[in-house]
């Protein structure tokens, strides 16, 4: 797994002799705007991009199903026949769904692993890091509305800090049927190309 904040360092060279135009802080850059901005995750476990400064949002059909579904009745059933908002009034809100944005990476592998010996038992590790990860929660510096995660990689041999914003204000702009939305199901969702509209769109506020 690529991590964005070491793309300098690990992957720049090699993609942009397979042709990217871009800059590794074009991508990533905490501390400026960059394409990390425009990214999220969305409803817990998908990717979103933000498309327009109004807070459009694009992500997959799929992704957008769980919420589709909810919003959808009897009467009206968004997804066997799809949904478009002619305006912001238009728009539905989707309950519990959220983005989720980046604003910063950083490595606390030295920290989280700090006090950890290599003939510890499993148990008595992972306390440890438990205390040191709670220890970096509290010292961390962030925004009132930013939070803080810290996720292991490379089994736990690496620790990442990822200081983040989530949106909980999402609402249902509109979406294909189904029909088209999941045309292929999994087997397309796989190959390409592929011959399905697989997307949703929803609007953030802050």
């Amino acid at each position: 797994m690529w991590i964005p904040s070491l793309l300098e360092k690990q992957n720049e060279k090699d993609m942009k002799a397979l042709g990217l135009k871009l800059e590794a802080d074009d991508i990533y850059a905490p501390a400026q705007t960059s394409i990390k901005d425009a990214i999220c995750q969305f409803d817990g476990g998908c990717t979103g991009e933000m498309i327009s400064p109004e807070g459009l949002l694009l992500t997959n059909h799929h992704c957008g199903f769980d919420a589709i579904q909810q919003l959808s009745s009897l009467e009206n059933n968004y997804i066997e026949n799809g949904y478009w908002a002619k305006d912001r009034a238009s728009e539905l809100p989707a309950e519990g769904v959220t983005a989720m944005f980046v604003s910063r990476i950083e490595d606390v592998t030295l920290v989280v692993l700090q006090g950890i010996t290599e003939g510890m038992a499993e148990r008595e590790r992972q306390s440890q890091i438990d205390k040191n990860i709670a220890g970096l929660k509290t010292t961390t510096k962030k925004e009132k509305w930013e939070d803080i995660e810290v996720r292991p990689f490379y089994n736990g041999n690496q620790y990442y800090l990822f200081v983040t914003q989530t949106f909980k204000d999402v609402r249902f702009v509109g979406a294909p049927p189904s029909s088209i939305g999941k045309f292929g199901a999994d087997t397309d969702n796989w190959v390409w190309p592929r011959h399905t509209g697989d997307f949703s769109i929803f609007s953030v506020y802050a």
